[in-house]
């Protein structure tokens, strides 16, 4: 039976609510949220001014929006969070929200002369440098993350620098180091913090987690540090003088730490030993020359169902371990280890990925880890393992009537192609074999003639709908970027309730009824990161409704846009980040190979005729 985008009508209930998973939302310590508004001139003539419908307003909450202290809304705006305002001037303007129930009101100043479509965030783009070797290097803004530092309801960015002389680790060659920037929307920078040349710079070894972990209300930042780390108060951790790496730029020894930095000042608040240690020359993790011993990934989860914890990770093609910690504002104390060397664990070898997912998919209220081909129960016990081995690409998608999590997935062992699992027990649903490494799937829902979330890989012969049909043949979905199958990000850009396929600088939609991918969106003077993952700085719904936002690098380094969608939508949902899976999901984006902010719910054109809250969708 197909289904018609026509008659929509508003779904004011909470997101969080759709979710199989059984949290108790009344324990479940999660930020603050404020209204989110922002303004973004859509031409000469045009500002588009968007905000948050929050959880905590009332189904019946209608909005104002004043233009420098002027109401424009001629009646309460209750149907949708968004406004157009009819204004030409390119004067500096003060825009403010403000709900005619409830006492969350929210501002955004236009600057003057704003750019069409996007925020403009300055960058204090790094010096060139040279080597020890007396070759040059410059930075290039890699991904991000966001958090709210000081406590205002409202997210900053934090950003990693990447040096052009950084490495995969199978690469030799020395790297500058890895650094990490705190900036507000309006482009002041708050911090700079050097990780220091004890830790090799590229996509595997600095996963940086950004979460408010000690309920305060202000995020913390933690990941990997090493001797001669400088905080953004300038401290130097450890000893300044230590130099571990070889004449490979390899590093095979010297103490390895984990710090806790202070998301507002980017001081380092606690650093303690890095679990588990590469021991000696890493050679039990599958090779001697560091390359298997510093693959590092790393995830936010709430495992005991109430407090977000912090899970470090380390290792994928052999030996995998994972720790958890919990962080209470004085003290990072370990939760647990899984260690797939010990004994009884055997099968949970080998099992990793380039990334992960994290969400409760036995519904027992905690979070699990689904680390590639294995899951980790939220107590840090081994769930099960496919025994597929490690792959590049997870996703985690929900069933029409959100009874069952499911995993898509993608292998690199030559044999097992693409596969797609029950995310509670592994059972294997479908199955694409390949005798070719298939590095990039992906999991959306792009038609709505299909019930459910669409399937599709390099090696699934085209689009399939999820019980595995082919719905439209893999010819005739070809990227126009790389004349390949477009398969790296998706994204909540225009009206409706599908998805978007974000590749590159672009944003495709897919005509269904043509079945043909059409050019929706092109983010000109803007780069993409990490090579042929063609992803962007970060994607999810950062400010404004329930959309989705495309944070892009611009091709010189000197600015990040924050691209905001103008197209309009006669849809009203509670902000995707009141859904813990969601947020996870974004907090977790810059791991390894970057996957899409995914919700943990089903979201898209099948919810038509159901009943959530009380509220039927038309």
């Amino acid at each position: 039976m197909k289904r018609l985008l026509t008659s929509i009508v508003i779904i004011s209930v909470s997101l969080c609510s759709f979710s199989q998973a059984k949290y108790d939302f009344s324990r479940l310590k999660m930020e603050s949220l404020g209204r989110g508004v922002v303004a973004v001139r859509e031409n000469t003539d045009k500002v588009m001014v968007s905000w948050r419908y929050l959880s905590q307003d009332p189904m019946t909450q209608s909005f104002d929006v004043y233009r420098d202290g002027k109401k424009l809304n001629k009646r309460p705006i209750k149907d949708v969070t968004f406004f157009v305002d009819s204004y030409s001037s390119t004067q500096k303007t003060f825009y403010e929200v403000r709900p005619t129930e409830g006492n969350i009101s929210g501002s955004f100043t236009l600057p003057e002369n704003a750019p069409e479509g996007y925020i403009n965030i300055p960058l204090n783009l790094p010096e060139r440098m040279v080597d020890e070797f007396g070759k040059e290097y410059t930075y290039n803004a890699n991904d991000a993350s966001i958090g709210d530092v000081d406590g205002d309801g409202e997210y900053e960015i934090i950003l990693k620098w990447d040096p052009s002389n950084s490495r995969d680790n199978s690469q030799d060659g020395l790297t500058g180091t890895t650094l990490l920037d705190c900036y507000k929307l309006d482009g002041r920078q708050l911090w700079r913090i050097d990780l220091g040349p004890n830790i090799r710079s590229g996509a595997h070894y600095t996963q940086f987690m950004v979460y408010d972990l000690d309920g305060d209300g202000k995020a913390e930042v933690v990941c990997k540090t090493a001797d001669g780390t400088v905080d953004g108060t300038k401290r130097i951790i450890g000893n300044r003088k230590a130099d571990y790496r070889n004449m490979k730029g390899r590093i095979m020894w010297g103490p390895e730490f984990l710090t806790i930095f202070n998301g507002l000042t980017g001081k380092a608040m606690k650093t303690i030993d890095y679990v588990p240690s590469r021991g000696g020359t890493g050679e039990g993790w599958g090779d001697k020359y560091a390359n298997r011993c510093d693959r590092f990934l790393a995830a936010i989860a709430y495992l005991d169902g109430t407090r977000p914890s912090v899970v470090m990770c380390r290792g994928y093609y052999t030996r995998t371990v994972l720790a958890a910690f919990d962080w209470d504002g004085k003290n990072l104390k370990q939760r647990w280890v899984f260690d797939s060397d010990t004994p009884g664990n055997e099968i949970y070898a080998g099992q990793g990925n380039h990334n992960l997912r994290v969400a409760d998919v036995d519904a027992d209220g905690c979070d699990e880890i689904i680390y590639g081909q294995m899951t980790i129960d939220n107590n840090g016990k081994g769930l099960y393992s496919t025994g597929m081995y490690h792959g590049d690409a997870i996703h985690l998608v929900s069933d029409i009537e959100n009874k069952n999590y499911y995993v898509w997935c993608c292998h690199e062992n030559k044999k097992d192609g693409t596969s797609l699992r029950e995310a509670a027990t592994g059972k294997i649903v479908l199955h694409y074999p390949s005798n070719k490494d298939i590095g990039r799937c992906m999991a959306a829902d792009i038609d709505p003639t299909s019930p459910g979330v669409e399937l599709w890989s390099p090696n699934t012969g085209g689009v399939l709908s999820f019980d595995g049909k082919v719905i439209m043949p893999q010819k005739e979905f070809i990227s126009e970027i790389d004349s390949e199958v477009p398969a790296n990000f998706s994204v909540l850009w225009d009206g409706d309730m599908l998805r978007e396929i974000l590749d590159g600088n672009e944003i495709s939609k897919y005509n269904w009824k043509e079945k043909k991918l059409e050019k929706i969106m092109v983010f000109n003077g803007c780069m993409w990161n990490n090579g042929t993952k063609r992803n962007p700085t970060l994607q999810g719904d950062i400010i404004g409704d329930w959309r989705e936002e495309v944070i892009m690098r611009t091709e010189d380094n000197t600015a990040l846009r924050i691209y905001v969608t103008t197209i309009p939508t006669k849809y009203r949902f509670h902000t995707f980040l009141e859904d813990p899976a969601y947020r996870v999901s974004i907090a977790n984006q810059n791991v390894a190979y970057n996957q899409p902010a995914e919700p943990g719910f089903y979201f898209g054109p099948d919810l038509k005729g159901k009943v959530f809250r009380g509220t039927k969708v038309k």
